[in-house]
């Protein structure tokens, strides 16, 4: 029996905007089967008796090119299967045109990356992801769209509302970050096609440039340490953010996580939480300190933050939110005991280190490979702020 491919405007499912997805209909031995374009529609955009949007129907054009081009496809497909004499259904026809992730939209991919995350067992950055996906919906009020759709404009558009808020360059910058890394999965799933990368041209890292000095002096950081907790919660704060700059600026959850069995012979040992690398740092008198100072034999961790009640990820990932809070809460308080230049928090233990080893004369690429970054652009937007006070201070020495 000859099948028959059809466009049609699915109006059993209602999408949040009130659009109806258009999908490609097969026809074939009584049976039905419906493939998704990627694109949606209003019912009254959309011709029922032709299968064709209506005139004024707006990108109408590039509409009906990908509905020919997916028709053609198929057709093609079940013409190549009847010439070689193959049996197939309409499930098979449609199996043989599209992988697993083809036509995935925007949303659906999205996700799928959150969905992985979390497989991976990487609760917290999961969380990030999904703030940033609620962003983007909130934005676009739905993101059941091909990846087609997002270009530099709509990028631009997103940042300037984003600005609309009063929200900082630092998060612009990591929620569309978190949208580049679900397009460069479908890339690498080969469900996109790489001229429709909008990255080539939209380049994050001037958001990143804007980014507001996030490291202190080295003469401020022997304040911090150098200041006398007055209570338990306060001591701590410092402890935490001495150990993270004199470990190579490690983040609050990998310091979290350390355990006992992290320390080899003088030697921290560790796989950060983010990039999986592998760390290796020496440890200093100081740090010995302070870890035998919260030295508990009833609990593995070196910092009395996670303890064995801790089980599952979602307890780890609440408690971790939850500590992560009040230190940064005690670390801005005491900061402005201190009269510190900008607000002190744990990540500014992280820029601290790179910075000041990089006034040292300390190369990027070492620095790079100490805080475990994945390249060594990631560690020169640790560094923007001080080569631009370099630059400052030399040109003093023109006149």
């Amino acid at each position: 029996m000859t099948e028959t491919v059809k466009a049609v405007c699915y109006k059993s499912k209602t999408l949040s905007n009130g659009e109806h997805p258009l999908m490609i209909r097969i026809c074939k031995d009584g049976k039905k089967k419906y493939q998704s374009l990627g694109l949606s529609i209003k019912a009254e955009q959309w011709d029922f008796k032709t299968n064709q949007p209506k005139a004024k129907c707006p990108n109408r054009d590039r509409i009906i090119l990908l509905i020919n081009e997916k028709i053609n496809e198929i057709q093609k497909v079940a013409l190549d299967k009847r010439i070689a004499g193959k049996d197939f259904t309409a499930t098979t026809l449609i199996e043989s045109t599209t992988n697993s992730t083809a036509n995935k939209t925007l949303g659906e991919y999205y996700l799928t990356y959150i969905q992985n995350l979390k497989a991976e067992k990487r609760i917290r950055y999961a969380g990030m992801f999904e703030v940033s996906y609620s962003s983007f919906i909130k934005f676009n009020k739905h993101l059941d769209i091909p990846f087609s759709d997002i270009d530099v404009a709509w990028l631009k558009r997103y940042e300037l509302w984003m600005k609309e808020q009063n929200l900082s360059t630092s998060t612009i910058s990591t929620r569309i970050r978190h949208l580049r890394a679900v397009f460069n999965l479908a890339i690498m799933e080969h469900s996109i096609k790489n001229d429709c990368y909008p990255f080539h041209s939209y380049k994050i890292s001037k958001l990143n440039r804007q980014t507001t000095k996030r490291a202190l002096s080295k003469q401020d950081i022997m304040k911090v340490m150098q200041y006398q907790g007055k209570s338990t919660m306060e001591r701590l704060a410092i402890d935490v953010f001495i150990f993270s700059y004199l470990n190579a600026g490690i983040n609050f959850i990998d310091i979290a996580k350390l355990k006992h069995s992290n320390i080899i012979e003088n030697q921290l040992i560790y796989n950060r939480e983010k990039t999986k690398k592998l760390i290796s740092i020496p440890l200093q008198a100081e740090t010995m300190d302070i870890i035998a100072k919260y030295k508990d034999n009833e609990s593995p961790y070196i910092f009395p933050i996670l303890s064995p009640f801790h089980q599952t990820e979602i307890q780890i990932a609440n408690r971790l939110h939850k500590v992560l809070a009040k230190v940064n809460k005690y670390l801005k308080e005491i900061g402005e005991k201190l009269e510190l230049p900008i607000p002190l928090t744990t990540y500014v233990a992280r820029h601290s280190y790179a910075t000041v080893l990089k006034r040292a004369g300390v190369s990027t690429s070492i620095i790079s490979e100490s805080l475990g970054h994945s390249s060594e652009r990631v560690t020169q937007i640790y560094l923007d702020s001080f080569d631009n006070e370099q630059i400052n201070d030399a040109m003093k020495n023109l006149l």
